[in-house]
């Protein structure tokens, strides 16, 4: 069957693009499907997922700790207070993607951020979590959607907003990767209960 669970070196069945490399592994296993709260720490993944669009999760993953030192640790506060100096030391960053695009969105989202009330970036994600009964789990990786009615509402709602960067597959992408869905496969090892947010 293409693209099912598949051993690991310890034997435990996982998600076939979570034994691609040891990074993928680790990130399987500890963090990708379990659920994510707070405001600054949903906001460094909507600006992870959106700086990985048009490459590979793993070019991301192995730049993780150089975007947080870069990005103030993507403290909302903290980068919505970013200058032009600021952004020009991004743009010459090599510790990060240095995409102009991605590097404005990141700082405009942050600026608009701010201004909401603490926990509202965190509610406004979660309300778009579907309910997990009615979901079933993939079997396969041919079963895993790039984008659903869910991660389409959560794009336009941080769009109407003014966040930029952030369509309907990219906020699937984060709400695979934040545990509002659980997109392991049926027989991964990782797959498991949430708990409810």
């Amino acid at each position: 069957m293409t693209g099912a669970a598949l051993p690991g070196p310890d034997g435990r069945l996982r998600c076939p693009w979570g034994l691609a490399t040891e990074d993928y592994t680790a990130y399987h296993d500890a963090e990708w499907g379990r659920p994510v709260h707070g405001d600054d720490a949903l906001f460094e993944r909507l600006c992870l997922e959106a700086f990985q669009s048009g490459l590979s999760w793993l070019t991301i993953l192995r730049r993780r700790e150089g975007f947080r030192a870069a990005f103030a640790g993507f403290r909302i506060a903290e980068v919505a207070r970013f200058t032009e100096a600021d952004r020009e030391r991004l743009l010459a960053d090599p510790g990060i993607v240095r995409n102009r695009a991605k590097i404005d969105a990141v700082l405009a989202n942050a600026r608009i951020a701010a201004g909401w009330e603490p926990g509202e970036l965190d509610a406004l994600v979660w309300s778009h979590a579907p309910d997990p009964a009615g979901r079933p789990a993939p079997r396969t990786l041919a079963d895993v959607p790039a984008a659903t009615p869910e991660s389409a509402a959560l794009s336009k709602a941080l769009k109407k907003r003014g966040f930029r960067f952030i369509g309907p597959t990219t906020a699937y992408a984060l709400m695979q990767a934040c545990g509002l869905v659980d997109d392991h496969l049926a027989d991964c090892c990782a797959r498991g209960p949430r708990p409810v947010p």
